[in-house]
């Protein structure tokens, strides 16, 4: 569990939720800075998603686990459409957004901690770019071996990345390049989140394209059954247990 004073994410939805004008700030270890599209992005209602999330849910199935769960958007949306949805997030305060906005069933949870105490489930959801949290290549292999024994058979993961090759700007095409020098996937990349005077620690994100996706799967049980694209870098993969 991440410590009060390293939950921006957490602070700025909570603040946000209660009127309090919130944005984020995402610091890559480069030193390059953008600002996210923040909580009114976390907190945004169905009809204002984009057009391959509202594809998606028609993708999903039976018992739900929201990993990475944030401020509940997702879960919200599905638990009002009479889907048994857990959520999970590592940010104690994005949990606390998430009960005070009417979902039901969240716990506060790293995805590395997930075990089939939690239950059986037919979709995991992956989105707002969470397929990130798998961090890295071999991190990756390992949470979808993990994944497939709390899974039922023929399950999905509906997951957001970023087609990242698709970019021009030099300051990411020169971390892709030192990103394979040492060893790394192109575009794997190592961030924190920054608001007001709260900063979490480093962390790896991954970003990975089409065919990647095909690759990281490779042996893990799973297998890429469609991609969601939506006409921007940012796209869907639906996995499907083998």
């Amino acid at each position: 569990m991440i410590r009060d004073h390293e939950d921006a994410f957490g602070h700025a939805m909570y603040d946000f939720l209660h009127g309090k004008p919130a944005r984020e700030i995402v610091e890559r270890e480069d030193g390059y800075i953008d600002v996210s599209p923040g909580p009114a992005y976390y907190l945004s209602q169905y009809k204002d998603w984009p057009h391959h999330y509202k594809k998606a849910m028609s993708r999903i199935r039976g018992k739900v686990l929201d990993i990475g769960c944030g401020a509940g958007r997702i879960s919200l949306y599905l638990q009002a459409r009479g889907f048994d949805v857990t959520g999970i997030d590592i940010s104690p305060l994005a949990i606390k957004t998430c009960r005070e906005r009417g979902l039901r069933k969240v716990k506060v949870m790293s995805i590395t901690r997930i075990n089939n105490k939690l239950g059986e489930f037919d979709t995991l959801v992956m989105l707002g770019n969470n397929f990130g949290l798998m961090s890295n290549l071999n991190r990756a292999r390992w949470l979808l071996r993990k994944f497939r024994n709390i899974t039922t058979p023929g399950a999905r993961i509906v997951a957001e990345s970023l087609e990242y090759v698709s970019t021009k700007e030099q300051y990411h095409l020169q971390y892709q390049k030192a990103n394979r020098k040492r060893g790394r996937m192109a575009g794997q990349i190592k961030i924190r989140v920054r608001y007001l005077n709260y900063k979490t620690p480093w962390f790896d994100y991954l970003f990975a394209t089409h065919e990647e996706m095909k690759q990281i799967v490779m042996g893990t049980g799973w297998e890429v059954e469609e991609y969601i694209d939506s006409g921007e870098p940012h796209y869907i993969t639906i996995f499907k247990r083998k």
